[in-house]
């Protein structure tokens, strides 16, 4: 039999705040995230409006010389994995040895504001003003190294790319890790800071971006809604800390569900769009429960990938109806990035604790901005208002460039 692995920390860095409570009762309350771009200049862009983390401090989390030789995008998971640890209640030395810890924390994208600026730096000043910390910030697995040398985890430790996908990877590669039985504990998850001129000059170009509500943020991740026109990118981190259920059993940890399902698959099809049939999410979704020993009528709720573009919408529909049949119409499906916009690489690990967070109060967040019914996206979408319900089996389902697809499957704790 198996290792049990349970979730006994979440740690969130968000556009609501620092922390998975503010996080939680804004989703509750269905408050957007969304506002004009304050981080640059994004006047001549087709998208002006985004989820920025404005009230982020780094000097909270890490030393202040420290900070300022990292990025944005390290600075979020350090906070979010030190959130998470303190939620757990875990210390090492204490509860906790360091050689059975790991950390699994990826990113899409990685430092990207730090190649933007150090190009700046090169191009206009020359190459003697390039930072000798140019090369390890903007690496995508520096943050899970600057996580494990912040808390002294000396396990398992590397970092997961496959853009939006990442999160859902990180944390279900940490899961066979801990499975093996060589950790007890394994800080995974994801984080991004991708909110720079340069990308978002990239998404632009290929039509990817919400463009039709710069002046109403509010209205702009609208998933699932008829009008939707694109993706709203967000910021911010997502960590969480997986643990061996006899190890969080003997500290007396309170815990938040059983991950019990992983499922990873590849479309095989085109480098940005989702298969049109929804094939490759199909057998995701089909191995994750398998992988979990759970039917069809046993899903509560899914946390869908939702991202408010057309086609991934309605494919992710079309899969979801592929493989739960008649009990699709019996699930509660709800887009979290309606308040959150997409925060890429650390989508998927957001919305794992999105799913812990229900199963453990019971209530389920809307899809905001969900006005115009799309006869093509005919599940239950948990419209504008929270649901009241109980949950114990929910799912995550994340996709991302490249044709990945990757989904969790969590349950109550029996």
């Amino acid at each position: 039999m198996r290792e049990r692995i349970v979730i006994t920390g979440l740690g969130v860095i968000s556009p609501f705040g620092d922390g998975v409570e503010p996080f939680w009762d804004a989703l509750k309350a269905g408050k957007n995230g969304i506002t004009k771009v304050s981080l640059f200049d994004a006047s001549e862009l087709n998208c002006q409006i985004a989820a920025e983390c404005r009230d982020f401090d780094a000097a909270k989390y890490m030393d202040v010389k420290e900070a300022r030789r990292s990025d944005r995008y390290t600075h979020f998971a350090v906070a979010a994995a030190k959130l998470a640890m303190k939620d757990a209640g875990l210390v090492v030395g204490e509860n906790l040895q360091s050689e059975r810890f790991g950390v699994l924390i990826g990113s899409g994208v990685g430092g990207m504001d730090t190649i933007e600026k150090q190009s700046r730096a090169f191009i206009e000043r020359g190459p003697r003003r390039v930072s000798p910390f140019m090369i390890p910030n903007l690496l995508a697995n520096m943050s899970s190294g600057v996580v494990a040398i912040d808390l002294g985890a000396k396990g398992v430790n590397f970092s997961v790319v496959s853009a939006c996908a990442t999160g859902t990877h990180a944390i279900g590669e940490a899961l066979l890790h801990l499975q093996s039985g060589k950790e007890d504990v394994i800080l995974a998850g994801g984080s991004e800071a991708a909110i720079t001129p340069l990308s978002f000059a990239g998404f632009c170009a290929m039509k990817a971006m919400a463009t039709n509500f710069n002046d109403d943020p509010a209205h702009a991740s609208r998933p699932f809604d008829a009008d939707r026109c694109g993706f709203v990118m967000g910021e911010g981190a997502g960590i969480i800390v997986l643990e061996r259920y006899e190890h969080a059993v003997k500290r007396g940890a309170r815990i938040y569900c059983e991950v019990a399902g992983y499922g990873a698959t590849c479309d095989a099809y085109h480098i940005t769009s989702p298969d049109i049939e929804g094939r490759g999410l199909s057998l995701c979704l089909s191995r994750t429960l398998e992988d979990a020993g759970v039917g069809t009528d046993g899903v509560d709720y899914i946390n869908a990938h939702g991202t408010s573009t057309p086609y991934n919408d309605k494919f992710e529909t079309a899969a979801i109806r592929k493989v739960f049949g008649a009990d699709a119409d019996k699930l509660m499906v709800s887009s979290t990035k309606s308040m959150t916009g997409h925060m890429l690489g650390a989508a998927g690990a957001v919305e794992a604790a999105v799913c812990a967070k229900v199963i453990q109060e019971g209530i389920v967040p809307p899809t905001i901005n969900y006005e115009h019914p799309d006869p093509e996206c005919d599940l239950d979408y948990v419209p504008n208002v929270a649901r009241q319900a109980d949950v114990n089996v929910a799912v995550s389902t994340n996709l991302g460039f490249g044709g990945h697809n990757g989904a969790l499957l969590f349950k109550k704790l029996k």
